[in-house]
């Protein structure tokens, strides 16, 4: 039977709506921007992560390190350590938000898995700050001193300990967080820095900056499992979401490890990179992996099915923390 008229404009009209629904996903998609923090340069730099190119900075405080979403994933809180002062901005277009003042030495955050619990590393000041989260607000629970250097952290399950490295003194520590106390400390080498908890609360494994290795800790028996080689400088992590891989950046060694945490060991490292690899960050496609190269003031691309990098982006100096909303999941309960 030949179209009719009628039927011609409503298909006319059905393919102009479908026209307009892509328009409108094409320029939400656009919206999305990568977010680093350049914290030598007190900026945001923000790239476009279709053609990997910067499109605009925004400036923050002294000194932005590291970055968390909120557990409802409408902010990004953005740590500004020297400046004492956390920014909320928005997690797709890296404009900010809101800032709340008074946070002493914001070097590293994290919210305890039921986000009942924010916690702040004060790297500088020798101590972890504890706070209540109502889902809006911090209220300061207790400032706890833990020498020396608290700079990363990692939560069990249970939603009641928080696990801190203490760089200059070679330590870990667990603290309890309904009572605020510390329950331990233990060494476990030169330097430790980056955490990730391995499925099950089985062990933690410490990234140990000043030496080439990682660390493996059963935390309940406060007992060094395995040292797994990596390389100089081990840092911090980023699971591969395959239910059986999290990479570990090697900051002096400029490589980057693939550890096989179900068997403990390396599986391979990613080599040919740029100087200094530190925070990175998962594509959702689990195909791309970005990472910030602390020494050389680049973003990188690693092609994850060749082990290559394929594009560097210049950006502001010493780019540290990174984010794009659209990622793989963050299957540990790991601070980004």
């Amino acid at each position: 039977m030949p179209f009719s008229i009628v039927s011609i404009k409503r298909i006319g009209a059905l393919a102009a709506s479908l026209c307009g629904m892509l328009a409108i996903t094409n320029s939400a998609y656009a919206a999305d921007r990568v977010i680093v923090l350049d914290s030598g340069e007190a900026q945001l730099t923000l790239i476009d992560p279709v053609t990997h190119k910067v499109v605009g900075t925004e400036p923050t405080g002294k000194e932005p390190h590291h970055l968390m979403i909120t557990p409802d994933g409408n902010s990004l809180i953005v740590a500004d350590s020297v400046s004492n002062n956390l920014m909320f901005v928005d997690p797709h277009s890296g404009k900010v938000q809101r800032t709340v003042q008074d946070i002493e030495d914001p070097y590293q955050l994290g919210f305890s898995p039921d986000h009942k619990w924010f916690v702040t590393a004060a790297l500088r000041m020798d101590r972890v700050d504890i706070y209540r989260y109502d889902g809006a607000n911090m209220t300061l629970a207790k400032h706890i001193g833990l020498a020396k250097t608290p700079s990363h952290m990692t939560f069990a399950s249970d939603n009641r300990t928080v696990f801190v490295t203490l760089q200059d003194s070679g330590e870990l520590a667990a603290i309890d967080l309904p009572t605020q106390t510390v329950l331990w400390k233990m060494p476990v080498g030169k330097e430790p820095a980056g955490l990730w908890m391995t499925p099950g609360d089985r062990y933690l494994l410490v990234g140990m900056t000043g030496e080439d290795d990682v660390t493996v800790v059963d935390w309940r028996k406060q007992q060094i499992v395995k040292k797994i080689h990596t390389g100089r400088g081990a840092h911090n992590f980023r699971n591969l979401d395959d239910g059986k891989h999290v990479v570990v950046s090697n900051r002096v060694d400029s490589t980057i490890s693939i550890i096989d945490y179900t068997t403990l060991t390396n599986s391979g490292d990613i080599t040919g990179l740029m100087p200094g690899p530190d925070d990175m960050e998962l594509t959702p496609d689990k195909h791309y992996l970005w990472v910030g190269f602390r020494f050389a003031r680049h973003v990188g691309v690693i092609d994850m099915t060749t082990h290559k990098l394929i594009d560097t982006i210049a950006v502001g100096r010493s780019p540290h923390g990174i984010f794009f909303d659209n990622r793989a999941p963050v299957v540990s309960p790991n601070p980004d």
